[in-house]
């Protein structure tokens, strides 16, 4: 299958690119020439007239919730909670207990067309449904694969639920890295936080990481008491108990890191970790800032299960930061937001992030009305006070035409209108937890 974009002006944020109009040639799912043809034009299966529009590079969500897409509005009775272990209990671990395979299909489905729609043409998904562990998954994998979104899946292993759905969560994990993989959709070895993983727990997990060559997906100290327990019950921080265990290395996926020693900074860098910084939950939460981002190697943005909007989640970003008094520039957020194009080569083994010979077609076409000119020097800038997921005309992955002038090739109306019953249901089944 080839695909021209025809009359498209790069636009690129890490390196920061700007050009003139010209066509991109894919073949399969690579870019493998940019140029303009003149009166002998490149033949293609498929032609778009991008008509001067920008084309990006597709944003990648590097944590995200699926499960919890049908938490918005919510009604169910949610005690009220005046710390953040409160609302674990009173609320995200009631309603991941109260999911079952249709509740969760339904909110995976509904994540994974408006991630799309967002521009974000990959996402990194972290699942708990203790009520429905085995073959959750695969029900996630198949509402990707609906909407052609690429993505790296993980199950949610914790102690809170007993022995025996640790296990299987640890089963799920493996089981989908060794069987449920494609071009487009990669497996991650799961788990909640050290302060629900014992140690026995952390050797399950590292035997997982080791049979399958998969990185652990962890959230790490993103409230104090994740720390403070560790040193209470371990005499370690968190971050040296992973080490331990030989659970940290380049694939691995360290979740928020609001409340990281330097010590342990310095452990996740000598590892090659990703931090993934998630700046709406963290304020959402009132859990803090991470001070020490700037001394972090790799930061990648993700959401935490607030959408998949990523031009939102790098403005909110910005601006906290700044509120913050930690002087970064729309570049150093647009350098979080695209590194995570780094993980997705550390899992899939391609280039991605760039529109140029040789990267993956992961595209986004935007029809960005800028009134002031854009260029190399004030792109980022752009990206921040600019542009916004509302631009998104158009979606590329993996070489497919995913989302062409804001449709979808199915209709997403009766996809809503269930989701809307699913989310009742959900309701009513949390209320009875």
């Amino acid at each position: 299958m080839t695909l021209l974009i025809k009359r498209a002006k790069i636009f690129q944020l890490n390196p920061a690119a700007v050009s003139p109009e010209t066509d991109i040639y894919i073949e399969g799912d690579q870019i493998r020439r940019i140029g303009r043809e003149g009166d002998s034009p490149l033949q293609a299966d498929r032609v778009i007239d991008a008509k001067g529009k920008y084309v990006m590079p597709g944003n990648v969500c590097a944590h995200n919730h699926f499960y919890s897409a049908l938490s918005r509005g919510i009604t169910s009775h949610i005690r009220q909670s005046s710390d953040f272990v409160s609302v674990l209990q009173n609320l995200w671990w009631r309603l991941d207990r109260a999911l079952d395979s249709s509740s969760l299909f339904y909110s995976g489905l509904v994540a994974a067309v408006e991630a799309v729609k967002a521009g974000s043409t990959a996402v990194i998904d972290h699942n708990a449904s203790p009520g429905f562990i085995s073959g959750s998954l695969k029900l996630l994998k198949e509402a990707f694969q609906k909407c052609g979104l690429r993505g790296i899946l993980s199950y949610e292993v914790t102690d809170r639920n007993g022995a025996q759905d640790r296990d299987r969560g640890v089963e799920e994990n493996v089981e989908f890295i060794q069987s449920q993989e494609t071009a487009l959709l990669r497996g991650a070895v799961g788990a909640h936080a050290p302060f629900t993983l014992s140690d026995e727990s952390l050797g399950l997990l590292s035997e997982a990481v080791s049979a399958t060559g998969r990185g652990l997906h962890i959230h790490l100290s993103e409230d104090r008491y994740d720390l403070s327990h560790s040193h209470h019950v371990y005499g370690i921080a968190p971050a040296e108990r992973l080490a331990t265990y030989r659970l940290l290395d380049e694939k691995s996926l360290i979740v928020h890191g609001v409340h990281l020693l330097e010590r342990e900074a310095e452990i996740l860098g000598e590892h090659g970790c990703f931090l993934v910084h998630n700046p709406r939950s963290n304020m959402n939460n009132s859990v803090g800032y991470c001070r020490i981002l700037s001394r972090l190697t790799n930061v990648a943005m993700g959401t935490d299960g607030i959408g998949s909007d990523m031009f939102e989640e790098s403005k909110m970003g910005y601006f906290k930061s700044r509120d913050a008094g930690m002087g970064f520039t729309p570049s150093d957020l647009t350098r979080f937001l695209t590194n995570g194009n780094m993980i997705l080569e550390r899992y899939f083994g391609k280039k991605f992030g760039t529109v140029e010979t040789g990267s993956a077609a992961d595209l986004v076409i935007l029809d960005y009305r800028n009134p002031t000119p854009v260029g190399v020097s004030n792109a980022a800038s752009h990206f921040i006070f600019g542009l916004s997921s509302q631009d998104v005309n158009t979606v590329v992955i993996g070489g497919r035409v995913v989302y062409e002038n804001r449709q979808f090739p199915f209709s997403t109306e009766e996809l809503y209108r269930e989701a809307r019953k699913e989310a009742t249901r959900l309701w009513n089944a949390i209320d009875g937890i």
